[in-house]
Parts: structure tokens; C-alpha cells; sequence
């Protein structure tokens, strides 16, 4: 699906999700009815999906891919679809005979086929709704007795995990495994059976969740740790990691364009994140009280990367603040996530994250008191107040938009540091 296809279909979606829940304007929707709505749609599709994604799906986060066919598949049977497939489709078939569309279960929703006409016109298309029942609930024994964990078969990455289960008392044929937060990671596993393996390609720490019938079961965490600073090519379906020789630069970790260039085969590094974490327990240090500093840059060229993005994630195992700096003529693309609130740069001012990388830049978040601080180049860029805390720290990770270079890394707090490395 190209972009085009994907803002032409998703947009016919988000109107009729929108009528389907009738919360007003959804440009006002806080985080509480996006949390509220990745239950709702969990409970109609059995797809878990995290405010991050339905964000994205709405635009208030920036998708610089098209969603993938998991995704698409659990949005269409929120809208009574069975597929994503069938749903485009019924964009293109005729508009229903009027004896058909003045049946009284349709009326509300061919009343939105008017709203909708209005602009599938400009695009060449005819709308059409087929409103069809919500499928019945089978119930399951949800307070029987249920075994699930996890165990790694390895510390290196990719690393999989061997989930023993036992859900035989629960009287269904299969239930859900969520393997982390990203929604592509569900799969329905057989009840008759008692184990099940994940590959994990990336670390960090994830709660898988076994469940049944829009209820979670039980949990166990997953946790992918590195074994110290570990670079990788972030895409799909497989990553590439880098050997130490790639990532060890002369004053710097990090990854130069001639090597990135070789290991992906082109110099144009668009949308092409590559990741350096060190993931691990850091005891003591929690979201609500931390101070990272670095110093870094992205050093791809204009013309190798548009944007030149950085990407700043704090780990915790509860939840992640995300940070982003950018070439200056893109800021209109940032988002940032501050572990309680998305803030995007289409409606917010975020130029003091715009970045000339021909310097290396100095930046630095706190947490204290339950309020965010980010400082650039000695410089306070952003400060509010937190809602909720990410929890433990688990981990770092800073992801450039091709080649890049991370000079020194500090983590702790008041009392202690965890992290100092000068490279």
C-alpha cells in the first residue's frame, strides 16, 4: 500500500471508527481516551494496540511506513470488516439500493456514507457501508487456573523465548499470546498445547500477556538485555547488528556513513533509523528521579538524509520517554513523547529541537519532582509536568536517521551514577 492509498483509506477509516464511537472531535482526544480506546478495540478485535500506534493511526504521531497487514486487518474488524482487504473494496462497490439503505439498523450509518461521498469523489471513489452485527462472545472460564512464563534460550540477540503455558481448564480451543506492546506481535496459540517460542530481535523490556476473551490472563515479563553498547539497523523483517569494529569510531560510538552505506547498500539513509542501546538493570535509578546527559550528532549529509533525526529513548519497564532532535527545517515532523503526553510538532513549537549537526550538540533530561527538563547545548528547550513515571530504568537507546556518533553518555541521579561512558 502506498503512502497515498494509505492516507486516502485510513482517512475513510478514522470516519467511520469516529461515528462508531462518537466522542466528538477526535483532535481533543487525550491520552486517557486513547488508553480507553486501545481496550475498546482489544475487546472487538483481540488485537492489543498501544497509544503510540492508535496515535499513529490518527495522525498524532508521525508513520513514516505504511502500517503493516496485522494492523490493518484488527483496524477493519473494529469498523465491522473482516479484513482490510474487504474493506477497501467496499469503498469501491455501488451505493446500496434506497429500500436497502432506509432500513432502520443502517440509518445511522448510511447518514456518514453522505459525509463520506464528499470526499471519496476527489479521490475517485464511491463509498459504500455494510453495517454487520458484532460477533458473539463465546464465554470462557477466566478465574480457572492458568500457568504462563517465559524463559530465554540465549543473552545474545536475536533471542528467543520459550513461553510454557497451560490454559486447559478455560474450556476454549485457543487463546492470545501479546508478545510485547507492538500489535503485529499477537498470535493465537492452541489451547490443547503447552508451549510456544517468540523470536525477539530488539531489546528491552516487554510484558508478554496471555490472554482470553478480551481479558488478560496473566503476565510475564521479558526481559532482552545487551551486553554493554550493541548497534543495529533497525528494519523489517530482520534487523542487521553491527560488530564492535562498525560501532567502535575513533573518540565516538557510533556508525559512519561508508559503513552504513556498504551494510544497506545505498547512500540515501531516509527513514533508515540505526539504534545503539544498552539495555540492563540500572538498581536504584527510577523514572521519577534521573539526569541523562550526552553529546552527539547527526552525521549524514543534507542530501544522504533529509531530516538528519536523532531519536532519545529512556527505557523503564513500565513505560518510555521519547525525545527527538532534527535538522531545523524539519521540526513540523517531531514528536515527543514525555511518559504522560504526545507533543507534535504540527500544533506545538518545537524549533529549539531543530539542531545544526555540524557541531556536536550537548543534551540533557531530567526528572524530578514529576517534571520533565530538556536542555540543549547548556540551554533550557522544554520543560511540564508528568503524569505518571516510566517506572525502573531499564535502558537507553539513541537511534540516528542514518550515520551518527555519540561521544559520552551519563545516567544517574543525585546519589549515584550508573552510567559514564566517554568514548
Amino acid at each position: 500500500m502506498t503512502i497515498q492509498e494509505k492516507d486516502i483509506y485510513l482517512s475513510q477509516w478514522r470516519k467511520l471508527a469516529e461515528d462508531k464511537l462518537d466522542w466528538g472531535n477526535s483532535a481533543e482526544w487525550t491520552d486517557s481516551d486513547f488508553e480507553k480506546l486501545a481496550g475498546i478495540v482489544f475487546d472487538k478485535t483481540g488485537t492489543m494496540f498501544s497509544v503510540t500506534t492508535l496515535k499513529r493511526v490518527w495522525g498524532r504521531v508521525r508513520y513514516d511506513s505504511s502500517p503493516n497487514a496485522v494492523t490493518l486487518d484488527a483496524l477493519a474488524k473494529f469498523v465491522d470488516f473482516d479484513n482490510w482487504r474487504t474493506f477497501k473494496n467496499s469503498l469501491h462497490k455501488p451505493q446500496q439500493t434506497e429500500e436497502v439503505a432506509n432500513k432502520p439498523q443502517h440509518k445511522k450509518h448510511f447518514a456518514l456514507i453522505g459525509k463520506l461521498a464528499l470526499v471519496a469523489i476527489a479521490a475517485g471513489v464511491v463509498i459504500a457501508w455494510a453495517y454487520k452485527p458484532d460477533k458473539q462472545v463465546v464465554k470462557v472460564a477466566t478465574n480457572a487456573p492458568v500457568k504462563f512464563d517465559g524463559r530465554k534460550v540465549t543473552d545474545n540477540l536475536p533471542n528467543s523465548v520459550v513461553f510454557n503455558y497451560d490454559v486447559s481448564n478455560l474450556g476454549v480451543d485457543s487463546v492470545t499470546l501479546q508478545q510485547s506492546w507492538d500489535a503485529s506481535r499477537n498470535e493465537k496459540i492452541s489451547a490443547k498445547l503447552k508451549e510456544h517460542t517468540s523470536i525477539y530481535y530488539y531489546p528491552g523490556y516487554f510484558n508478554a500477556k496471555l490472554i482470553a476473551n478480551g481479558k488478560v490472563l496473566k503476565e510475564s515479563p521479558v526481559f532482552i538485555k545487551t551486553k554493554g553498547w550493541i548497534g543495529i539497523i533497525e528494519k523489517q523483517p530482520t534487523p542487521t547488528y553491527l560488530n564492535a569494529a562498525d560501532i567502535h569510531l575513533p573518540g565516538a560510538l557510533g556508525v559512519n556513513i561508508k559503513t552504513l552505506a556498504q551494510k544497506i547498500g545505498s547512500t540515501v539513509f531516509n527513514d533508515q533509523l540505526v539504534s545503539f542501546s544498552n539495555v540492563r538493570e540500572f538498581k536504584g535509578l527510577n523514572g521519577g528521579d534521573f539526569t541523562l546527559e550526552t553529546t552527539l550528532r547527526n552525521t549524514s549529509k543534507p542530501d544522504e538524509s533529509s531530516c538528519r533525526r536523532v531519536i532519545i529513548y529512556i527505557l523503564g519497564k513500565q513505560n518510555t520517554i521519547i525525545i527527538p532532535l532534527a535538522d531545523k527545517g524539519c521540526i513540523s515532523a517531531l514528536s515527543m513523547y514525555t511518559s504522560s503526553e504526545w507533543i507534535n510538532g504540527k500544533n506545538r513549537d518545537l524549533s529549539a529541537f531543530g539542531c545544526n549537526f555540524n557541531t556536536f550538540q550537548q543534551f540533557k533530561c531530567s526528572v524530578k519532582d514529576m517534571k520533565l527538563e530538556v536542555n540543549l547545548n547548556g540551554k533550557q528547550i522544554f520543560t511540564a509536568p508528568i503524569t505518571q513515571t516510566i517506572g525502573d530504568i531499564v535502558g537507553l537507546s539513541i537511534g540516528f536517521e542514518g550515520a551518527g556518533e555519540i561521544r559520552s553518555v551519563k545516567l544517574g541521579n543525585s546519589n549515584q551514577t550508573l552510567l559514564n561512558n566517554n568514548f
